[in-house]
């Protein structure tokens, strides 16, 4: 039995190689902190403890693609080839790999059943860090914010409509609750691809689209207006603002990580000797040049509206790659580094006006980032409003709109509602369509490979790898330590 580990020659430009990622910097700090990290949150939340959906995406994330914890066998029938294929954890928090994969998933399904052919705009909004912490774990005032964005986002597509253009215009939007930001802080924000014109029922009972023209500035600043007015009196009808002063009136439901939380808000460190302190930054000198306002962009009162990236009808392509960035994961294992003091410097993929380029974290820093990261189960992060969301009447007819097929005339009946296609996609046809990587060629002989069996049996496991020479070992989880400072003291 034969077991491809890399590629076998240079035919194959994208040949399918294990990351291993036992070996990554993520990994590694996750094994070797986790448990002393607990340790330290039980310490400080002894009444509720630290919640159990957290545990359970640490512990899962240390098994996560290694192979003795269970793999699946893929085999050549024409030279006999194996490829082993670990399990994954399947995590939402933070795993790169499980979050590339959904982020590669969720975003060909968008692109095949619910974007139709039409000019698409992404609108950004962002908030005030008070209600950014609030947001990140009151689920359901966070919906109530995003209905209101959306109705007004929705509302100002039908008002430019009723112009020049078509009456009872109706469009839709597909909204992103981002819970991170780029220096892994928790900064819960709204990414929304709104379809950029509104459809309308024409008399013979077909449905028709017109494209809207692109927002002005002030435009852009009115909307944004109006959305931080009804924002702001919505969390007034919740008793969570006063309406002078507009200071917060409840903090009895803070969840138990809500130090965490406010901390990763903040940029700040929230445990240990460095509690309190800012993260660490590093980089060049900051930049003299003023700060340009960018085009269709507008800033009130910490909210942030911005709508200057588009995609034309036919850039299929280019949607593709604007999904991908709305679901990507909040951490990418090629921009984690150690230091040679053992600190994680963190590469930010732009670089900020006052010359960060790089942050540093102490291994158990970076732990408090990655949970605050963490959504709560069964919350939904993916949200459809207007003509796409899922009972809309229109949405049939709206999905398979600009297709080679015919638009069907008259109200969608409950079964063309239902856009059919696969709700689960192959491992292999996600690393085709999102790395193109044909991961079930051989890389010997160029057959075809198959799957052939998941052994998830320990005794099995351990048989098969001592076999081929790889690992067998499960991961270990270091035990936890005492903080330095209590160590010194009980030495004395």
């Amino acid at each position: 039995m034969r077991v491809h580990a890399a590629a076998a020659s240079d035919e194959i430009s994208r040949s399918y190689v294990r990351c291993a990622p036992e070996h990554g910097v993520l990994h590694r700090v996750v094994r070797e902190q986790l448990l002393t990290f607990l340790w330290k949150l039980d310490q400080r939340h002894d009444e509720c403890g630290v919640p159990l959906f957290v545990k359970r995406e640490f512990q899962r994330f240390v098994r996560c693609g290694v192979l003795a914890h269970g793999f699946a066998r893929f085999w050549c029938a024409g030279c006999g080839t194996d490829r082993l294929v670990a399990f994954s954890c399947k995590g939402r928090g933070f795993c790169p790999s499980c979050g590339g994969r959904r982020m590669t998933e969720r975003a060909a399904h968008l692109i095949d059943h619910v974007l139709p052919r039409a000019p698409v705009r992404q609108w950004v909004l962002s908030f005030p860090f008070a209600l950014r912490y609030r947001l990140a774990w009151d689920h359901k005032l966070c919906r109530a914010v995003l209905a209101v964005y959306t109705r007004a986002l929705l509302g100002f597509y039908r008002q430019r409509a009723k112009g020049p253009g078509p009456p009872e215009g109706r469009t839709g939007t597909v909204t992103v609750i981002q819970r991170f930001g780029g220096a892994l802080n928790l900064n819960v924000h709204f990414h929304t691809l709104a379809v950029d014109g509104v459809f309308v029922r024409e008399p013979d009972g077909s449905l028709s689209f017109t494209a809207a023209k692109a927002p002005t500035d002030d435009e852009v600043e009115a909307l944004l207006g109006v959305i931080q007015k009804r924002v702001l009196r919505l969390l007034v009808r919740r008793g969570l603002l006063c309406e002078e002063g507009g200071e917060s009136l409840d903090e009895t439901e803070a969840p138990p990580l809500h130090a965490l939380y406010a901390a990763s808000v903040r940029q700040r460190v929230a445990m240990g000797r460095r509690g309190g302190a800012t993260v660490l930054r590093l980089g060049d000198a900051p930049t003299t040049t003023p700060e340009p306002r960018r085009r269709r962009q507008a800033r009130l009162s910490g909210f942030d509206l911005h709508a200057n990236t588009s995609v034309r009808a036919k850039n299929r392509p280019k949607l593709e790659r604007l999904c991908r960035y709305l679901l990507r994961p909040p951490v990418a294992e090629d921009r984690l580094s150690f230091a040679s003091d053992g600190r994680v410097i963190v590469r930010l993929k732009t670089p900020w006006r006052d010359g960060t380029s790089h942050i540093a974290l102490e291994p158990q820093e970076l732990l408090e980032k990655l949970a605050a990261l963490i959504p709560r189960p069964y919350v939904n992060l993916i949200v459809y409003h207007g003509v796409l969301a899922p009972n809309a009447r229109w949405r049939g007819e709206v999905v398979g709109f600009g297709t080679r097929s015919k638009t069907p005339k008259g109200p969608a009946s409950s079964a063309s509602r239902k856009v059919a296609g696969p709700c689960n996609r192959t491992w292999a046809e996600l690393m085709r369509r999102g790395l193109e990587i044909d991961v079930l060629q051989c890389p010997d002989c160029g057959g075809r490979m198959r799957f052939v069996a998941a052994i998830m049996l320990s005794s099995a496991i351990r048989r098969i790898l001592d076999l081929l020479d790889l690992p067998s070992d499960p991961v270990e989880l270091a035990p936890a330590r005492a903080p330095p400072e209590l160590d010194d003291a009980w030495a004395c």
